[in-house]
């Protein structure tokens, strides 16, 4: 029997790696000879450069670099085969490193992105992977460009500052004292979301409350971005606003069109195509997939139904393993998902099943798995 294992993280719980083992563990105790494949997946946010590293192989870098409040902080990139360098928003910028009382998208900055990218440079890298998933920040990596060497200045011809703030002030663009070597790399961006940059569908509008903007916030912070785009139409001669993707992360995704000369992928198709999840899958009995939490958003774009549908394709039954299932809309089925398990056996704090994420995860793939079993033989 063949079985594919492909989940995504269970955030701050369980790597996506952890939990295939995990779930392999639990597959073992009922088939103790399957034939198990295990392919930790991401969709381009937090867990991305884990899953690629794990899958490939590769190495982890640290470094510092300037957090999204402007402080130094400890950053961890990606570099497989020596020769491709994977980078988490997420990790230089994310949300989840920004306390609650201090995330305000006028502030926080995406400067460390460009920093990491440095450092890869510096280190003969000139291919490069960026997950935009997970962003703090709200200032259309116009930070990142800055660590780039881009100059970007206000009316008086003084650098703007970092944050929406510095986007609202921001009047001209200069590339010639950008890195030279960018120009003679590779970037794919990995997305998991397809925002435009502006408009009540743009990713201001649509992500920025939760990084901290109010109602006053997002629209001054819209308008900014505007402004914005209409300057790198003018200066940098690439017209922004209307294409997919250029809302993920605070409008870094952007950024990387204008500065990077980037292409902007669907996150989990990406990974997907590197760890040529197809090839395995074909031929399985049985596909595990899941993540921390599934809500009717699942069905857009993110990790779970990516591989789902892959499974779909090759008509094999796909279980997903989650630990809150939110799922109202049916949607979610017609993508190739057969059916939704949580992880709780048991009436439960967050806390606890998130410290036992690993021992439930075993034990709801055994009982999957003597259910399967039955039913196949």
């Amino acid at each position: 029997m063949k079985i594919v294992i492909a989940p995504d993280s269970f955030k701050e719980s369980m790597t996506a790696y952890e939990a295939a083992v995990a779930m392999e563990r639990g597959v073992r105790r009922i088939v103790p000879h399957a034939e198990v494949h295990k392919v930790p997946i991401a969709d381009g946010g937090e867990g991305t450069v884990q899953a690629l590293i794990d899958a490939l192989g590769g190495e982890r870098i640290t470094t510092k670099i300037t957090g999204p409040l402007g402080k130094p902080i400890d950053c961890h990139y990606g570099v497989l085969n020596n020769e491709t360098a994977v980078i988490e928003v997420a990790a230089a910028c994310g949300l989840d490193i920004i306390p609650p009382d201090k995330r305000n998208p006028m502030q926080t900055t995406s400067y460390g992105v460009g920093e990491l990218i440095i450092h890869a440079l510096d280190k003969g890298i000139r291919r490069f992977i960026i997950g935009l998933g997970g962003s703090g920040t709200n200032d259309g990596g116009l930070g990142m460009a800055q660590a780039l060497g881009v100059k970007i200045t206000d009316k008086t011809g003084r650098p703007v500052r970092f944050g929406g703030e510095g986007l609202m002030t921001a009047n001209h663009i200069s590339m010639e004292q950008m890195d030279a070597r960018v120009r003679d790399c590779v970037f794919d961006i990995a997305s998991d979301v397809t925002n435009p940059l502006l408009g009540k569908e743009g990713g201001t509008y649509i992500y920025g409350p939760q990084k901290g903007a109010n109602h006053e916030m997002v629209l001054e912070l819209d308008e900014a971005m505007a402004h914005y785009a209409e300057i790198i139409e003018r200066d940098v001669g690439i017209e922004i606003i209307h294409k997919e993707g250029a809302g993920a992360a605070g409008g870094i995704g952007a950024a990387c069109l204008a500065f990077l000369q980037a292409t902007i992928h669907p996150g989990i198709e990406m990974i997907a195509r590197l760890t040529r999840l197809a090839d395995v899958v074909e031929g399985a009995h049985l596909v595990l997939t899941g993540e921390g939490k599934m809500d009717n958003q699942t069905s857009f774009g993110k990790a779970v139904t990516g591989v789902a549908e892959i499974a779909r394709h090759y008509d094999v039954p796909v279980v997903a393993l989650t630990g809150a299932n939110l799922v109202d809309d049916d949607a979610i089925y017609d993508q190739g998902i057969d059916a939704i398990f949580t992880l709780q056996n048991e009436p439960m704090s967050l806390e606890h099943a998130m410290e036992n994420g690993i021992l439930l995860t075993e034990r709801i793939t055994e009982n999957v798995l003597r259910l399967f079993v039955r039913t196949f033989t």
